[in-house]
């Protein structure tokens, strides 16, 4: 990728191709704007990673399965191809590490939501659209770091573990397919508790969409006079008392919608912790299934299910059949988890600093971001192993593009079939 100059506004003229493809190159004078971040001490001009170059090295390791790890990544630094295209000299282990300490991570986010602004909105289903432009999934995942054999080792006598856990609390897009947020925080309670995080960063007209780890009736009350809504799973053994019965239509019964009530919560708890807002249960028909292990299978605390979804929500008029269909699109979230962990790298930290943590996450969220527009909408494991072939020089760039073009073409063809 070529360095771009500092007078460089657009690149609608240069050939298309990976390394300058029309969004990505609109990516290089974005981050442009970081380069003399955090260089006041270095009177001298002695630094060669500047904070654009390391977010583009970071790019390279989150869409490149090639690189596993910061010493790849360094390593990888040092190939004159790598060079010439990323615009940076060879990174040393030691810079990488430092970068990832140094630099501020919430200098990002205004590149995130320049380029968020550009993603097409994904077409949703057209009884929902109307409903769903603010559609937000809400969902936490835990990433797991060694920290240093000292730390490691305090941790273990303490804690009975050496391993540092951190939760990405992630507020997930469900109408362009991508991350709107995400807050790194240790794995906790208190200020760190998922919940907690949620209040702190809510939004006026929004839906979130939850499950039952959040339904607490202070963060709903707080969602509620916030101006947003609400769409929150509660667990099967929840206690309430139905004020009305609302009729179903054949509609509902489609979606697999069981009943429709407007409902008394929060008997047993204190008159204060009560949800002070109207509250209506959707139930809705799902898949039983038992947990054999008590719920602790690879970490899980999820508890069995009786095949009844209880979907609680503050919207009084979107029909039943709509407020199921919204609920099933928080699973979007549980694949964007896949998708980073599994594809993108993000089960392996480059850095186990909270600060080092939160930069790898957010140029992911470019790479996302990114993918959507290079794809025009959802990008797919498909897309990622195809930009990842090009990468190791298994496909050239010709077969990238046709690829893209293929997937363009899918996209506008689904989106006229569902219109």
């Amino acid at each position: 990728m070529r360095k771009p100059s500092q007078n460089q506004n657009s690149d609608d003229q240069q050939p298309i191709h990976l390394q300058g493809l029309k969004y990505f190159a609109k990516l290089r004078p974005l981050l442009a704007q970081l380069h003399d971040d955090a260089t006041a001490r270095d009177t001298a001009g002695n630094r060669t990673l500047h904070f654009d170059q390391y977010c583009m090295l970071v790019l390279l390791y989150v869409l490149n399965p090639g690189i596993s790890s910061l010493r790849a990544l360094s390593q990888a630094s040092e190939l004159t191809k790598v060079q010439a295209k990323l615009g940076n000299a060879k990174a040393s282990l030691g810079s990488l590490s430092e970068s990832a300490r140094l630099f501020e991570p919430e200098r990002l986010k205004a590149i995130i939501g320049q380029l968020a602004e550009q993603v097409q909105a994904g077409k949703l289903d057209s009884k929902t659209a109307k409903f769903a432009q603010g559609l937000i999934a809400v969902d936490g995942s835990v990433v797991n770091a060694l920290p240093s054999i000292m730390a490691a080792s305090l941790l273990k006598q303490t804690t009975g573990s050496a391993v540092v856990h951190w939760r990405l609390h992630t507020h997930f897009e469900v109408a362009s397919f991508t991350p709107q947020s995400i807050t790194v925080t240790p794995d906790g309670g208190g200020e760190h508790d998922e919940r907690a995080v949620l209040a702190r960063s809510l939004d006026a007209d929004k839906i979130y969409a939850m499950d039952r780890g959040y339904a607490k009736f202070k963060l709903l009350n707080a969602i509620d006079q916030r101006g947003s809504s609400y769409l929150c799973r509660l667990r099967d053994n929840s206690k309430y008392d139905v004020l009305e019965d609302r009729p179903l239509i054949d509609g509902d019964r489609a979606a697999g919608v069981l009943s429709d009530q407007t409902v008394l919560l929060g008997k047993t708890s204190k008159l204060e912790d009560r949800p002070d807002h109207l509250v209506r249960l959707v139930c809705v028909k799902c898949t039983p299934h038992k947990n054999r292990t008590g719920g602790k299978v690879k970490g899980s605390k999820a508890p069995s299910s009786d095949g009844v979804l209880r979907i609680a929500t503050n919207m009084p008029f979107a029909p039943a059949e709509i407020i199921a269909i919204l609920y099933s699109y928080r699973w979007t979230v549980e694949i964007f988890f896949r998708f980073y962990k599994q594809l993108m790298g993000g089960a392996h930290l480059l850095s186990h600093s909270k600060n080092g943590i939160e930069l790898q996450v957010y140029c992911a969220m470019i790479a996302c971001l990114l993918m959507s527009l290079w794809v025009g909408g959802k990008p797919s494991k498909r897309t990622f192993e195809m930009i990842g072939y090009y990468f190791t020089g298994l496909a050239s760039e010709e077969e990238l593009l046709a690829h893209l073009t293929k997937i363009r073409k899918q996209a506008a063809a689904s989106a006229e079939e569902k219109s």
